[in-house]
């Protein structure tokens, strides 16, 4: 059974490694999907996202990393994966993700399994170490080791 972890992982957390590692026993397969909006203006290229993370999982062989730029859903079929996995931080994190899950469902009839996040990592996201990078803090502690 196939999932993927879908996000623009801008950069990728160690949030996002958590939920990763956690879900990994899960499935047979689980594709890192990254999402390329070409409307956004991202930190680091898709290319660059994708081979640090590629990186972080090359001793696993259940894990492929993939960039793409159109509906997960159409990502999702691609990949015959049977769920979507997503992780949930908070109160407005699930309520955002319920939506996209729900309208997700209707439309291509892939479930979205959410996986609550660490509570030591419920803080952490994408755009607060964008910009503690901006401010020029130290961010080591936020991203899985080994990134570079």
């Amino acid at each position: 059974m196939t999932g993927i972890f879908t996000g623009s992982f801008d950069p990728f957390t160690v949030g996002h490694d958590d939920i990763v590692r956690r879900a990994l026993p899960l499935f047979d397969r689980i594709v890192i999907g990254i999402g390329v909006n070409e409307r956004k203006q991202y930190m680091l290229t898709a290319e660059k996202r994708k081979a640090q993370i590629s990186r972080l999982y090359a001793a696993e062989p259940k894990i492929e990393v993939k960039t793409y730029n159109d509906l997960t859903i159409d990502f999702a079929r691609r990949e015959n994966a049977s769920f979507i996995i997503k992780g949930v931080r908070s109160a407005k994190d699930f309520e955002y993700e319920r939506e996209q899950a729900d309208i997700n469902r209707q439309l291509s009839g892939v479930e979205t399994l959410l996986l609550y996040s660490n509570p030591k990592y419920s803080a952490v996201s994408s755009s607060l170490v964008r910009e503690l990078i901006h401010f020029g803090r130290d961010v080591t502690e936020f991203l899985p080791e080994n990134p570079e």
